[in-house]
């Protein structure tokens, strides 16, 4: 891995009107010219990613949008376009110029604090007009952090970059700054981690996919030490370590054979189970497999994939889960499929959402899926979780994680009692998965 991946650098989207300067600060900040800019309005079509180190933060990721007030033909793309970015931003940056305030400015306002991002608001052109007292007061009252400048004022570059590198850190979230653990804080330190890794058609040659790569940096991080293995010798690892694991992780699709292999007293899981803690809420998506249970045929399912990638022959993601959903269900089912950053607007029809591992997108855009599906009250898993579920071993690959397992075992109950009201259990045992 060259570089720090897309996903786990800090999201930085930079906001405002046609020509405010959006494209002239990021070129500022970044000390060269990585935006196209231009008097002409309308020149950011689409939004323009610039990965950088920003010491002292740290690995950022600048998203630069189109103008929120774009009257271009194609404007309402490119504004919906410039909204979506917003669900990904961890902070919002708002440029404006001097004594420019209106409708545009303060809907943007209302938006920020409503899904509650840290805001900056960055005063530029003030080469042209310095910001009135007044003027100053007004964006001072909706955010203290504030920067005044000019994007093309060489001589004034790094005192405005500095004063918007404090706002930065004030600004960043707690969990870029501290980074929760993968795994590390499931084994001890100098305890063992054996990582279950299949080779497969979908495996890229000659590399490792990006979890189990931040599995084995995490572990190490941790003072743990890494056995990486294939699923075939799996018991022949075993057998060979002085003393049993303190952890065993596996891709999903061997989550079966793994549990079978595995000693009882040895706490295992699987990858994506563990993303679905690290980049949004494993508790929830417990809760939303016990809806698996539920299902019926005729039902609509939405799967949700993060990366768009060319889909292989047996793809996890169109092909086995719809197949082995199909099969626990006992009947056809309505699966739709979104990749990338696309997203229903509306979720309402849908009743299971099942995501992908979210690798590849941020922890801020994981929990706003999340959120928008539980405003909705469509429950929402994960592909590990609801592998794991279907395949009856989820209570053993929940095992490390206590409260995960008591939410999907309470879901479990409450659904149960809903369903001997109404109608006949469909399945006979599978309340055990």
């Amino acid at each position: 891995m060259p570089a720090v991946p897309k996903s786990l650098r800090l999201q930085i989207g930079l906001f405002g009107r046609v020509n405010a300067g959006k494209s002239s600060f990021l070129n500022m900040i970044a000390g060269q010219d990585v935006a196209i800019t231009s008097p002409v309005p309308g020149t950011t079509t689409d939004v323009v990613e610039k990965a950088m180190e920003l010491l002292p933060v740290g690995p950022v990721m600048f998203l630069d949008t189109a103008g929120l007030d774009d009257g271009s033909l194609l404007g309402e793309k490119r504004i919906e376009r410039t909204h979506r970015a917003l669900t990904r931003a961890d902070i919002a940056v708002l440029v404006v110029e001097s004594g420019v305030w209106g409708v545009c400015e303060d809907d943007f306002v209302q938006e920020i604090t409503s899904i509650k991002k840290p805001l900056i608001i960055v005063v530029n052109k003030a080469d042209i007009a310095q910001p009135s007292p007044e003027f100053m007061t007004r964006i001072q009252g909706i955010t203290p952090r504030v920067v005044v400048g000019s994007s093309i004022d060489r001589n004034g570059r790094e005192a405005a970059l500095g004063v918007f590198k404090q706002c930065m850190l004030h600004a960043c979230p707690e969990d870029f700054l501290r980074p929760s653990s993968l795994l590390g804080d499931l084994v001890p330190a100098g305890g063992v981690v054996v990582l279950i890794v299949p080779i497969d058609l979908q495996a890229p040659k000659g590399r490792l996919i990006l979890p189990q790569v931040q599995a084995i940096r995490d572990a190490l991080d941790h003072d743990a030490m890494v056995l990486v293995v294939k699923e075939r010798e799996y018991a022949a690892a075993l057998a060979n370590l002085k003393r049993p694991p303190d952890l065993v992780v596996c891709d999903s699709q061997v989550v079966m054979k793994m549990a079978a292999d595995t000693p009882v007293a040895v706490k295992c899981t699987t990858f994506s189970i563990l993303f679905a803690r690290f980049k949004g809420d494993l508790v929830e998506m417990a809760r939303g497999a016990a809806h698996i249970e539920g299902l019926m045929p005729g039902d609509k399912v939405l799967i949700a994939e993060s990366c768009s990638h060319h889909a292989a022959e047996d793809d996890i993601g169109t092909v086995k889960i719809p197949r082995w959903l199909r099969q626990y269900v006992g009947g056809d089912l309505v699966i739709d499929h979104v990749a990338g950053r696309d997203y229903p607007p509306d979720l309402t029809q849908y009743r299971l959402i099942v995501h992908c591992g979210a690798c590849m997108l941020t922890r801020g855009e994981m929990l706003w899926r999340l959120d928008q599906a539980r405003s909705k009250g469509v429950p929402v898993t994960n592909y590990g979780v609801g592998i794991a579920c279907v395949q009856g071993v989820l209570k053993r690959a929940l095992g490390p994680f206590p409260a995960a397992l008591e939410a999907f075992e309470k879901e479990l109950k409450v659904l149960s009692q809903g369903r001997r009201n109404t109608v006949p259990e469909k399945r006979e045992g599978h309340g055990n998965a």
